[in-house]
């Protein structure tokens, strides 16, 4: 049997994240995003987040910490798995996965929801038409190609025998798809808590499955508890990639 345990986590918040709540508020088009996806760096309060998470790390007990890493190839997410392990003291594997990089939104990527009603008036369309799980931009992946990523990574956790307890730093909309599968969820279910708990920077999901178990339950889900007990910043910024979701969560988008 492979891992019994999964620490999900969403890096720390990031130069994107801020860039596109400025794109957000100002009403602009272009998300003025520092650089190409994989290479956008932790803002300053996300360095903050990714070493509270290794103190945190630190105080579990040494039986209950991951004894491997998996982690998005992205910059923002090996940052915080690095970090957080420097601050913990854990000297573990870290595996870089491109399956758990952030969702590629083709033609649409760096826009926000203006932007693509503007430019794109068709893509705009064919969000509406298919919704925010199967849509797939010019170019791009709907959260269902995500699934399919996903479900190759678990069958890769499953197959290896030395690791039980393993940390996984995502993105939000990877981290959800891990709760879709695992938890056998359908559209709707995994589309609701979407739309009402915004996966926090930083935060703590635990999936866990007994010895002689097939599935997975869900144990712990976005906990922010131990940024919040070392004073450091809660921050639900979405990233670029799912930006155009946030006026479709509000209603704006259908």
């Amino acid at each position: 049997m492979g891992a019994t345990e999964l620490i999900l986590v969403r890096h720390g918040e990031s130069l994107g994240n801020v860039a596109a709540a400025q794109a957000r508020q100002s009403g602009a088009e272009v998300i003025d995003v520092p650089a190409r996806d994989a290479d956008v760096e932790l803002s300053p309060t996300g360095v903050e987040q990714a070493r509270a998470l290794g103190r945190w790390l630190a105080e579990v007990p040494a039986a209950d910490r991951p004894d491997a890493v998996w982690s998005s190839p992205f910059r923002r997410a090996h940052e915080t798995a690095r970090t957080a392990l420097d601050v913990a003291g854990l000297d573990v594997p870290v595996r870089l996965d491109e399956r758990l990089r952030d969702r590629d939104l083709g033609i649409t990527d760096t826009l926000t929801t203006a932007g693509i009603r503007r430019r794109y008036p068709e893509e705009a369309e064919r969000r509406e038409w298919h919704g925010k799980f199967y849509y797939r931009p010019s170019g791009g992946e709907s959260w269902a190609d995500i699934a399919l990523r996903v479900r190759s990574l678990l069958a890769d956790l499953e197959r290896q025998r030395r690791h039980r307890r393993v940390l996984v730093t995502c993105h939000d909309a990877v981290l959800l798809v891990f709760r879709y599968v695992c938890e056998e969820m359908d559209e709707a279910s995994i589309l609701e808590i979407s739309r009402t708990q915004s996966v926090r920077n930083a935060a703590v999901t635990r999936l866990v499955r007994e010895e002689d178990a097939d599935g997975w339950t869900l144990a712990e889900f976005n906990s922010a508890d131990h940024l919040r007990d070392r004073g450091v910043p809660v921050t639900t910024q979405h990233s670029p990639s799912d930006e155009q979701a946030v006026e479709h969560e509000a209603g704006e988008v259908r």
